[in-house]
This record gives structure tokens, sequence and C-alpha cells, in this order.
């Protein structure tokens, strides 16, 4: 890779075309120092590259999707070592050159930390470094680093024309998934994947840089949360150093297939790879034939494996390494060699190591499956199937759960409630997960019960705050056990609140009449037809704090134009550094800036705003409904 460039100033980098770059074709965000900042700068940039393309600023024309892939992960790394080695908060810019060129600058508060270069320290017995670095080399069509007082930035610069040369895996491979995740990945496993240096080399290398890859590959296959693409970034990682070819088989947990049995319905071979990729489809349809069946306990191997002859030909080893973790077989790695009677004891001992990572990956691919799984089926049965439609009134509702596998703390509803009365409610339960499902699971079915049973809204809030005291929180208690596991010692049951706006309509002709109350929720906006905007209720005690609590309503009349407006804290308390929305009254002001729009606009308007409010994605849940008298 050659020497890491650096230069004094970040200025010299740009030049004059930096001073010609029209302000629109730039992008900033400041990234907290943790786990989620690589995933939102990936984000950041191709939402700042779909914008570019989207205006046709100068330049867009060029911007390809291979050249945001390569863009959104060379940030993503950048990010990344910054994170990890520096430890501080990140900044990050990236901007349009009107040649197409696209520049990322990625900034960190720990200048004395220098990148470190993998060429340069190659006749040292120190261990591997600078892979990082040795991917965006082979990305970017020039970079560097610029060194201040106080901060250090590392830039890249990605034109049109790099892209041919922005591969930094050459090497055959067989991918029938067109994911942009899976892509990136790959291609990071094959910068990560030690080169094919020639046998003299093998033993050096696997002397000095072992520890380093099974470090990095650990890395990264530790973020993946799919399991075929684990099994992908084996057979990456695998071949060609450690072996001509690899496949990965992965078994069914629940019905123990794949192994004594001869295979079956259980087991399927995820991914099969080869150095050769003309050899792939043989080699596929010859260890389908054989699958792997090793006598004995389970363990991580290595075990013998049948040699494909029909394939490969009469001469190589084969070994099969189970891949288990916490106690359970999860599948088979299988490696091969033309040409050797026997692996090295080094190479047998490395990929017995990476194994073992694997089978972890796996493990935690499938926890998560399992997780997102009842996440989705609790969702769909906390939330009504669609907003019902009330006579006389437009509805329209934003919602976005930060956890897109949920289930969310925010929860809404609108229903009938008889007599020509129709309900709606706003919540938000303390915390997510299953415990906050817990809570939605009472407090929904019975907000429906009371209201049908014709109970007033004072009423309805008095006894969900009593059942929220009684039930909820033993419930949630359960719950959260059955997750998370035992309660420490010393732990008690914890309360769980839960914050609510609950109104009832009676439609009339000419308007509207609505009685509501809000207990510890964001007070609701009332935007008239002359812009005027004013609360809607007054604040109250969160439900399931205190017991014997007594609630009051008010009641209003909505006219025709009348909007009110009903949100949870995800947009009254969206973050942009210290600063709220709702400071100095913004969620009013932006209401204001709704009149004359119908209910849909109002909402549309309102959640853009607050999503551009702040300079990342949104860290909370996010609710709000818009009712409007025709």
């Amino acid at each position: 890779m050659g020497v890491v460039p650096t230069q004094r100033e970040t200025e010299v980098l740009t030049g004059a075309a930096a001073a010609h770059t029209d302000s629109r074709a730039r992008a900033h965000a400041l990234l907290p120092g943790g786990e989620l900042a690589p995933g939102t700068a990936r984000g950041m940039v191709r939402a700042a590259l779909a914008e570019w393309t989207g205006l046709a600023l100068p330049g867009a024309d060029r911007l390809t999707e291979r050249l945001a892939q390569d863009a959104a992960l060379l940030v993503s790394e950048l990010v990344t070592n910054a994170v990890v080695h520096a430890g501080t908060d990140v900044e990050l810019h990236c901007r349009l050159e009107p040649a197409g060129a696209v520049v990322v600058e990625v900034t960190d508060r720990h200048p004395a930390r220098a990148p470190r270069d993998t060429a340069a320290d190659a006749e040292t017995p120190e261990p591997e470094y600078g892979r990082g670095l040795r991917l965006v080399a082979a990305l970017a069509e020039s970079w560097g680093v610029t060194y201040r007082r106080t901060a250090k930035t590392v830039w890249a610069r990605l034109t049109p024309e790099s892209e041919d040369r922005a591969r930094p895996d050459d090497r055959p491979h067989r991918d029938d998934c067109g994911d942009h995740a899976l892509g990136d990945a790959l291609r990071l496993a094959g910068v990560l994947a030690p080169d094919a240096r020639g046998a003299d080399s093998d033993r050096d290398w696997l002397g000095r840089g072992a520890l380093s890859f099974l470090a990095e590959a650990s890395d990264l296959l530790a973020g993946q949360l799919d399991e075929d693409l684990v099994a992908s970034l084996t057979g990456q990682l695998v071949v060609p150093r450690l072996a001509d070819w690899c496949a990965v088989w992965l078994e069914d947990e629940v019905t123990g297939r794949g192994w004594a049995d001869g295979g079956g319905p259980g087991v399927r071979p995820a991914r099969v790879w080869h150095s050769s990729e003309h050899l792939v489809e043989e080699l596929c349809q010859a260890l389908e034939k054989e699958p792997p069946r090793p006598p004995g306990p389970a363990s991580p191997g290595p075990l013998p494996y049948p040699w494909p002859r029909a394939a490969l030909g009469p001469h190589g080893a084969a070994l099969a390494y189970r891949l288990v973790a916490g106690g359970r077989p999860l599948g088979t790695l299988v490696i091969g060699r033309t040409g050797l009677m026997r692996f090295p004891d080094e190479v047998t001992g490395l990929v017995e190591d990476l194994s073992r990572r694997v089978a972890l990956a796996i493990g935690a691919a499938r926890q998560y499956a399992r997780q997102a799984t009842i996440s989705a089926v609790l969702q769909r049965g906390l939330l009504p199937g669609a907003v019902a439609e009330i006579p006389g009134v437009r509805t329209a509702l934003v919602y976005e759960p930060c956890d897109k596998g949920g289930p969310s703390g925010d929860f809404y509803d609108v229903f009938p409630a008889g007599h020509g009365r129709w309900c709606f409610a706003v919540g938000d339960v303390q915390g997510k997960g299953p415990e906050a499902a817990v809570v939605i699971g009472l407090a929904r079915p019975w907000l429906r019960l009371l209201a049908r049973e014709g109970y007033g809204v004072p009423d309805v809030l008095d006894r969900l705050n009593q059942l929220l005291l009684d039930d909820a929180t033993e419930a949630a208690d359960a719950a959260a056990r059955a997750f998370a596991g035992p309660v420490a010692p010393g732990d008690g049951p914890q309360t769980r609140f839960l914050s609510l706006l609950y109104g009832e309509l009676l439609p009339y002709e000419g308007g509207v009449r609505c009685t509501l109350a809000s207990a510890g929720h964001p007070l609701p906006l009332v935007l008239g037809p002359g812009g005027e905007v004013r609360t809607a209720a007054r604040p109250q005690t969160l439900l399931g704090v205190v017991e014997d609590e007594t609630y009051t309503s008010e009641t209003i009349e909505l006219g025709p134009g009348d909007t009110l407006l009903c949100v949870t804290d995800g947009v009254t308390e969206r973050r942009n550094g210290p600063d709220q929305f709702d400071d100095r009254d913004g969620l009013a002001r932006a209401l204001a800036g709704c009149t004359g729009l119908d209910a849909d606009l109002v909402a549309e308007r309102i959640s853009r705003l607050v999503h551009e409010f702040g300079g990342q994605p949104p860290e909370d849940d996010l609710a709000l409904l818009v009712l409007q008298a025709e």
C-alpha cells in the first residue's frame, strides 16, 4: 500500500474544486463514538448521494450504484477505525465535486494515534495492522491524513474512473445474492483474508499474521445478523490462502438432522466456494451427494472428510469442522486442498479457531432471527390493522418504531365506541421490547373495553391506572425474566408506567366535540384555519405511578378546518446536539406552518421536519396522529 500520505491542512485536499462546490452538494454529521456510528455514517452517505442525484447537481449524473456502494463501504471502515482506535466522537463530511468525484472526510479528536501501514511494517516481527487502510487505498483514487493540534482527519476521494480499480478481491466467486450488505461485507472479507503469497511465506504469515486475521475476522463476523451471510463471509475468508475450497453446511436445530442420519431436510449447503469458479457447480453437486457425517460426539474437529473425486480429481485432503455454539450443533465447515495428503497443523489449528468464531456468529444470527420473529408477531398484535374512518373527520397517522424489528414502546388506536362516539389513543410505555409489549397488550384492549362499556374519558384513565398498578408490573417483569434471564439478587419488581393521550370524539353537524385528557403525555395542539395554535389539555400524572389518582378531562369544539395534532415524545424530544425539537415551542411553530394543509400533508410535513431537525436517524420511536374536522 505504500507510505500513508499526510497533509498539514484539509484545505489542501480540495483546492479550487472545493471553493466552487455547490453548498447543496455537501453533507455533514457529528456522530457519537459508539457502535451505531458506522451504520449511521453509511446511511448518511447513501442518502446524500441519492439527494444529489435527485437535485441533478453538477457531477451527479456520474454517480453510479457501484460508486455509492464503495463510498458507503469506505466511510463505514473509516468511521469504525475512528471509533475503535481513537475512542472519540466522529465528525463526517461528504461532498460532491462538479467533475463527479465524491470526497469524504472523517475527523476524530485523537491526533496522536496515527494509522499504521501493513506494507511499511512487513519486515518487522510485529502483528499486522492497517487492513482498514488497505481497503481505503484499494477503493479510493487518492487518500491521506491531515493532522491538527486537537484533531486528525482521514480523507479519501472516489471518482467514477476509480471504480475499475476498486476491487479489493479479484478472485472469482459465486454470489447469488444481490443484497448491498452482502456485497459490501464480501468485499471487506476479501481485504481481510490473507493474500496467496506462495508456500514459502505460509509459515511466516501463520506465525505473525494469524492473530490479526482472527481478530479482524471476528469483528466482521460478529456484525452480521444473517446466517447465510456468515456462511458467505466464511468462504471468502478461507479461500485461497487456507484452502482451495470450502463449504458451509447449516443444520436445523429443531430437527437435529444432518449427521448420523445421513442428512435430510434438516441440513443444507449454505455456501460452496472455490478459488476456480468454473469448478463450483461440479463441487456443489458432488458435496450434495455426500453430506457430512462425522462420527463421535459433537466437537469443533477437525475430522477427515471424503475427497470429492468426481469434481476435483483423485488427490487431495479435506477436513470437516463441526460448528457448535452453546452446546448446540449448528452445521459444518468443510475445507479442502488439492495435491495434499494432509493439512499442515498450523492451518488446521487456525481454521479450528476460525470455525469457533463462525459458530458463534451463526448462533447469534439465529438468536436475532428468533427474537425478530417474536417481536414482529407481537408488534402486529399490539396495533390495529387499520385506522378507523370517523364521519366528518380526516385522519392521518405516522408511526415509525426506532427498532424496525420491534416491538415498539409507542402505540396508537382509533376505534368506534358505540352510540355515535369514536375514541382515539396515543401512548408511550416505559422501555421497549417484551416488557413494553406486555403493558401495551394490557392497556389497549382495556381501553376499548372500558370505552365500549360507556365509561367517560376520566373514568377510563382512573381504571387503567389501577390496572397498571395491579397487573402490568408483575406481567412485565415476568416477560423480562423470560427474555433476559433471572432477576439479580435484590432486584425487585419495577414500576411500568405509561404516558397516554386519550380522547373521545362526537361528530355533529358543523363540527366535532372532542373530550380528552393527557396523562404524562406531550400535550395535543389545535391548529385553527387562520394559523393560530393552542394547547387542548392540561398535564396530569403518568399512568401506573400513583395509586388512587383522579383524572379529569377537557372538552373542545373542532370546527371546520380545525386540526388536532397528537404526538409522542419521539417528536417533541428529537435531539440535535443539546437542542430538542420542541424547545421554544418548536412543535407549535411547525404546526402553524401547516395552515391550509389537509391531514395527510400535515402529518407528512411534521414528520419531515422532525427528521430534518437531527443530523442522524431518530433514536426513539415516533408516532403522530392528525385529526382534522371537515
